[in-house]
C-alpha cells in the first residue's frame, strides 16, 4: 500500500510520516507530495519517495498520484486560494482512483459560520461530489497557534485577548498527525479503508481564555493572567503593535469567532483514535520551546 501526503515538507506533514513510519509504515511506500523537492532531502535520506506536487500547478499533481492507494490532502495555509488548490487534488484523486483520500478540515466544516470554514466546506462538498472513498478528519485548532503568546507571557504574565467566555478545544500538530497515520493505514480484512465515509472532529479538551493563560503560565514558568479587552481595545492594540490592517482584520475577526463558540468543539475522536489522552496545551507548549531551543 502506497501512501501520498501532501505538503509534505510543513510542520503537520513532516509530522505525519514521522507517525506512520512509528506505526510501521515502510518509507518506501510513503510519497512526499511537495512544492520543493530540495527541501525534502532529509525525507528522501530516510527511504521516502519525493515527488514533485504544487497546489498551484495542477499539472503537476496527477504524476504525483500515479501508482497512489491512499491520500492525506493537508489542506493549503494559503487562505482564499485554497478551493481550487485543493480541488485540483481531489480531481486528480478521483481520476487516479483511489482508494482514500484524507482531508484534514476545521471543526463542523459544514454547519459553522467561523471565518476559517467556507474553504473547508467547499472542499468537502467537492469529496463529497468526486465519488473517491474519503475519511474527513477536522482538526479543530492547534496549540502549536500559542507559541508566539508563550514568548509574550514569558515578559508580561498577562494573555491579552478578546474572546469574552469562548473555549477552544486545541490539540497537538503531533496529536493529529498520529490520527491521520491511523486513518490512513488502518484496513478491514478484505483491504478495504477502515475508517472510508467517516468524518471526525478531532480536539483536545476546550478551555477558557483564562484556563490557556494559566497553561502557558505552567509551560514557561510563571503566573500568567488573562486580561478580556473590548473589541475596539483589541483593534487598538494590534494598530499599536503596528500590525497591517489585514492582519488586524484576521486576528479581531478570530477573536470574534472564538467568543461566539466556533473553536468549542470538544470531541472524544481524537484519543480513540491515538490510543491515549490528547497532549495538554502546558505539555504541547513547553515540548515545543524545548524543540525551538
Amino acid at each position: 500500500m502506497t501512501i501520498l501526503v501532501t505538503a509534505a515538507t510543513g510542520h503537520l506533514g513532516r509530522l505525519v510520516i514521522d507517525r506512520l513510519i512509528a506505526r510501521g509504515a515502510d518509507a518506501s511506500d510513503i510519497v512526499a507530495g511537495v512544492r520543493t523537492p530540495a527541501k525534502a532531502a532529509d525525507l528522501a535520506e530516510k527511504g521516502v519517495q519525493v515527488r514533485n506536487l504544487d497546489y498551484d500547478k495542477p499539472a503537476s499533481i496527477p504524476a504525483a498520484l500515479e501508482g497512489i492507494d491512499r491520500v492525506l490532502l493537508i489542506s493549503s495555509s494559503e487562505i482564499g486560494s485554497r478551493v481550487p488548490q485543493h480541488a485540483a487534488v481531489v480531481d486528480a484523486a478521483a481520476a487516479a482512483g483511489v482508494q482514500l483520500l484524507a482531508y484534514t478540515s476545521c471543526g463542523e466544516a459544514l454547519t459553522t459560520d467561523f471565518m476559517l470554514a467556507p474553504e473547508h466546506k467547499a472542499t468537502e462538498e467537492a469529496i463529497h461530489a468526486s465519488g473517491v472513498p474519503f475519511t474527513v478528519l477536522r482538526n479543530v485548532w492547534y496549540i502549536e497557534n500559542y507559541l508566539p503568546n508563550a514568548a509574550q507571557v514569558k515578559e508580561t504574565g498577562v494573555l491579552l485577548g478578546a474572546a469574552g467566555a469562548g473555549r477552544v478545544a486545541a490539540a497537538t500538530r503531533k496529536d493529529y498527525a498520529d490520527a491521520a497515520a491511523v486513518v490512513l493505514l488502518a484496513s478491514e480484512e478484505d483491504g478495504t479503508p477502515t475508517y472510508a465515509g467517516q468524518t471526525f472532529e478531532l480536539s483536545g479538551k476546550a478551555l477558557t481564555y483564562p484556563e490557556i493563560a494559566a497553561a502557558l503560565g505552567e509551560a514557561v514558568g510563571r503566573e500568567v493572567v488573562y486580561q478580556d479587552l473590548p473589541a475596539e481595545r483589541y483593534r487598538a492594540g494590534l494598530e499599536v503593535a503596528g500590525l497591517d490592517e489585514g492582519t488586524i482584520g484576521f486576528l479581531a475577526g478570530l477573536a470574534d469567532g472564538i467568543a461566539t463558540g466556533g473553536l468549542d468543539i470538544e470531541s472524544p475522536a481524537l484519543a480513540e483514535l491515538i490510543g491515549h489522552e490528547p497532549t495538554t496545551i502546558a505539555e504541547g507548549i513547553r515540548a515545543a520551546l524545548a524543540g525551538a531551543e
